[in-house]
């Protein structure tokens, strides 16, 4: 596209229908919401609430680096339609390789605690 597209006073009326129904984003009278991609981007809210929240309860000292890189996977993110559906299963693999780094991290440490520990 080479120039913007101009709309005249005329479509004023459109643009305040489709601002008033902004309301309806997330209720079952939207419009948009059971599209296959807005079905994934609100599983994947919960997958990284849940995601985070492992992660917070299980940090410590050594798991720091892939903690960050988990915390900033949603930037990862993109697009629109089978762009954004790509970007989410790259998010998916490199979170399952994350979470996998931080918990053999994490069995590290409570083995090399275990082995301190033990007095032979």
């Amino acid at each position: 596209m080479t120039r913007k597209i101009e709309l005249g006073p005329w479509f004023k009326p459109a643009l305040r229908a489709l601002a008033a129904m902004r309301r309806l984003r997330g209720t079952r009278l939207d419009p948009f919401g059971a599209a296959h991609v807005r079905r994934t981007e609100r599983a994947l809210i919960v997958e990284y609430e849940a995601t985070i929240t492992e992660v917070c309860r299980n940090l410590d000292e050594r798991g720091h680096g892939p903690a960050v890189d988990i915390a900033s996977l949603p930037d990862t993110v993109r697009g629109y339609e089978e762009i954004k559906m790509a970007s989410v299963a790259r998010y998916r693999a490199r979170s399952a390789e994350l979470v996998g780094r931080l918990s053999s991290t994490r069995e590290r440490t409570a083995a090399d605690s275990a082995a301190s520990r033990d007095p032979r």
